[in-house]
């Protein structure tokens, strides 16, 4: 892959002179990239990792559009296909992406170099704009608010019998329309089930009422479904099998074969798990624990989350631990297995926060989900001089009833909603409310890329308002 070097042409010149410009907040980011040129090594080292000879071959996007790219992606929450079309339509964002009047990179381009780019090198791409913050004098760390949220996974809404039916699909679709072209004979005894575990699919989807003959019908059709899902996953596996023992004369060819079969046998193993956990509920009575469910096999990752909401009371994802400044920077995130509870991050985040800024900050204000004893004691030995958390559960005493209707209590809390607006546009305007990338590193790379591209619009706006404050004394 070598670097793209493009010549401004006329044209440029002469937008310039017209004065087509960035809309503001573009500007000062690109302006802020362009004094932080050790953040293009960081995405320049993930470009290159794997290549055997980097300096050559067609060219391809550089470190610097690949950035400034992937940051315009998240800010404007646009899908791959759009951001191109946007890119290529006008030269504001050709100037932004540092594209000029190049030709832009396909959708696909955009998505395969985004890929490439690690969570840890988006968290430390994170890292250096909080580091580059604190050097402005923009933040002095001393306030911090937390709080939670679910940012789903890409899937639809699991049920044992869609769950088998994609199953049922998938291997089917992998063992007749891929292998069978290129081995028919290693694909000779697989039978096509898919028209009739998706009819019993949509059977049980139709019962809703289980009493009485209907119950007994309703567990006839998951034993039916069961049943077929099990003889195609025995099938796939035979035919796998056949295919790796068939001797092919193009080494490319048997490459292609491996990697259809490690993908059947991938798929086949979680139609196992989904398997069992059906029997279990269905047939034997039992109560599958969350942790042990399966409910995707395209995003096996995802968790189930309940957290006591009207409108939500089940989501499938991953929770994810956000912690904001009194300025509106996110200084720490986090991608959680489970659903742990909030008060098990308290102890994390104040370690982070020092690892980041040096040293604990003064307020520390979060919702009553992070109280507990554990989460007091972390904040004493952090040394945590205002730890403002609404007592969760049990009868208040004198002291702490005293202690949160008082004016600096409220005045703290008040403070803490704040975080409930970041969270807000995260999800409505960053796109964090669903990670449409597959595979729980591209999640937390998603999650870190929306967090950075958070951060960014804020500190552009910060910069904005500093650079106004002169003129207008100089107007007074």
């Amino acid at each position: 892959m070598r670097s793209r070097h493009v010549q401004r042409s006329f044209a440029e010149f002469e937008f310039e002179l017209q004065g087509v410009r960035l809309e503001p907040v573009l500007q000062q980011i690109s302006d802020f990239l362009d004094c932080h040129g050790e953040l293009l090594d960081l995405v320049e080292e993930d470009l290159r990792r794997g290549l055997k000879r980097a300096g050559t071959g067609r060219a391809g996007l550089g470190a610097e559009q690949v950035l400034r790219s992937f940051l315009l992606w998240r800010i404007k929450d646009w899908p791959y296909r759009e951001l191109r079309a946007h890119i290529a339509d006008g030269y504001p964002l050709r100037q932004f992406t540092r594209f000029g009047s190049g030709a832009v990179a396909k959708a696909d381009a955009f998505q395969r170099s985004f890929v490439r780019l690690s969570p840890a090198t988006v968290r430390r791409l994170n890292e250096a704009v909080l580091h580059a913050i604190v050097t402005l004098g923009l933040e002095d760390a001393n306030q911090l608010r937390v709080d939670t949220m679910v940012v789903e996974s890409n899937i639809h809404y699991p049920t044992d019998s869609t769950l088998l039916w994609d199953g049922v699909r998938v291997l089917s679709r992998l063992v007749r329309d891929h292998l069978a072209p290129k081995l028919p004979e290693a694909t000779h005894g697989f039978s096509n089930h898919t028209r009739r575990a998706r009819r019993r699919m949509q059977e049980i989807a139709r019962m809703r009422d289980r009493k009485g003959k209907r119950q007994r019908a309703w567990r006839r059709k998951y034993g039916d479904l069961i049943t077929l899902s099990y003889r195609v996953t025995v099938e796939a596996r035979q035919a796998a099998e056949a295919a790796r023992t068939t001797p092919v004369d193009d080494p490319m060819q048997g490459l292609l074969i491996d990697a259809l079969c490690a993908q059947i046998d991938h798929y086949a193993k979680l139609t196992d798990r989904v398997i069992d956990q059906t029997r279990r509920r269905v047939f034997a009575g039992e109560t599958v624990a969350a942790e042990e469910k399966l409910y995707s096999i395209f995003e096996p990752h995802t968790d189930l989350i309940k957290r006591g909401k009207a409108r939500k009371p089940v989501e499938f994802g991953h929770k994810v631990f956000l912690a904001e400044s009194r300025r509106g920077f996110i200084t720490d995130y986090r991608v959680l297995d489970g659903n742990p509870i909030d008060s098990d991050q308290v102890q994390p985040s104040l370690q982070e926060h020092r690892r980041n800024f040096g040293k604990s900050p003064r307020l520390y204000t979060g919702d009553r989900g992070f109280d507990s004893e554990a989460a007091r004691h972390a904040a004493a030995t952090a040394k945590v001089e205002q730890l403002v958390i609404p007592q969760r559960g049990g009868t208040l005493s004198e002291e702490r009833a005293a202690a949160q209707h008082s004016k600096p209590f409220k005045k703290a809390q008040g403070f803490r909603a704040g975080i409930e607006g970041t969270i807000s546009v995260l999800m409505r305007g960053r796109g964090m409310r669903r990670c449409r990338l597959s595979g729980p590193a591209r999640f937390e790379m998603f999650v870190g890329v929306s967090v950075l591209a958070n951060n960014l619009m804020r500190l552009a706006a910060l910069l904005a308002k500093r650079k106004r404050r002169p003129a207008l004394a100089k107007a007074a």
